[in-house]
């Protein structure tokens, strides 16, 4: 009796290739299980040691901000002491500029009765001077008017050196007159000169206080 020959059954064989498929299917789906897995592991340990160096991070900035914080109150601190300390030289200063000023006003003021002082002084000498020369030439008027009671060559000799004298009293009295206005110019114009000299220095030390007043209001 002969064998019989089975022929392929297709079913029998797209079913072994439908198993092969699925069995493939399935290892590369636990593969790829297996690399997402590592790759959210991965990924976690990424994430936390992101998160710890921000952590990290965030407190250096936090500690440089309160530092930096430290370093402005500090320097604020600093900048209203420095223009506590100029505000009070300042003060100092233009008190100081003030009592000057003052001072000054009243040297003028001496100066100016100093000079007065003095010019009534050389008013008065001269005037005595002159009261002197008039009562001289009274005298020598009358003792002249004496002399012409008598005669001769003697009353005439008299009478010349009467006349010379009188001419050098009166030229004396016209120097003397003629000095005592110069010195009466000249006082004037040292007085003068030196009110202009004081006014100077007082507006300079008025426009040193309104500069140093400036300085104190621009500070603040």
């Amino acid at each position: 009796m002969s064998e019989m020959k089975h022929d392929p059954d297709p079913q029998a064989d797209s079913l072994q290739r439908a198993l092969g498929e699925a069995r493939v299917l399935k290892e590369t789906v636990s593969a790829l299980r297996d690399e997402l897995e590592l790759m959210e592991a991965s990924t976690g340990e990424k994430v936390r040691r992101a998160v710890a160096a921000s952590a990290v991070e965030i407190a250096q900035l936090k500690e440089t901000i309160a530092i930096q914080r430290l370093e402005m109150e500090d320097m604020q601190f600093r900048k209203q002491q420095a223009v506590q300390e100029a505000r009070a030289t300042s003060n100092t200063e233009i008190v100081q500029l003030k009592e000057t000023a003052a001072e000054l006003r009243k040297r003028l003021e001496d100066m100016r009765d100093e000079k007065a002082a003095a010019v009534q002084n050389a008013v008065a000498k001269a005037q005595g001077e002159i009261g002197q020369l008039k009562s001289g030439i009274l005298a020598l008027r009358e003792e002249m008017d004496n002399l012409e009671l008598e005669k001769g060559e003697k009353v005439q000799k008299v009478r010349a050196d009467s006349h010379s004298e009188i001419g050098q009293l009166q030229e004396t009295v016209a120097a003397l007159r003629s000095e005592l206005e110069e010195l009466q110019f000249e006082y004037e114009d040292r007085l003068q000169e030196q009110e202009r000299a004081l006014r100077d220095e007082i507006r300079q030390l008025q426009e040193t206080v309104t500069v140093l007043r400036n300085n104190i209001n621009t500070d603040n």
